[in-house]
């Protein structure tokens, strides 16, 4: 079997679980770290939520929204309808773990298993910019909206 490709980002956010949690589900800051669409509505992200991007060569690029326990854990599934390959639900996906961490919250990013694509190393050589970025700004939203 295939090595797996899971992009890995772990990082230390000087603010609540509640604070952090609002970050990766309300659109007004998810746009800030992630692209969403011009028309995205503004209410909180959960589960079922989707965003559909329609690519250059007429297929989509769709991401669901399939668990979203508050304050712990967010999973949002990735399908390309271009895809030879047809994931279960959650087998290529973001994952956003919650732990608190005394008065701080650790957050842990998972992105992938991307062994499972034709163009898996080219997902997940773009999953690893994305996840020390998007943590980045994820970190800093939280501790500035903190204050």
């Amino acid at each position: 079997m295939e090595k797996q490709l899971i992009v890995t980002e772990e990082i230390t956010i000087h603010a609540s679980l509640e604070k952090v949690w609002e970050v990766l589900t309300l659109p007004k800051y998810v746009a800030q770290w992630d692209e969403l669409p011009e028309d995205y509505p503004s209410e909180p992200m959960t589960e079922g939520s989707k965003v559909v991007w329609d690519l250059p060569n007429g297929e989509q690029s769709i991401t669901t929204i399939i668990k979203a326990e508050k304050e712990r854990e967010l999973i949002i599934d990735l399908h390309g309808t271009g895809w030879k390959f047809k994931p279960e639900p959650g087998e290529v996906a973001y994952r956003y773990l919650l732990e608190p961490a005394g008065n701080h919250t650790k957050l842990v990013i998972e992105i992938g298993d991307f062994s499972l694509l034709d163009q898996g190393k080219d997902y997940y050589d773009a999953s690893v910019d994305f996840a020390k970025e998007s943590s980045n700004v994820i970190k800093a939203l939280a501790e500035n909206e903190s204050k």
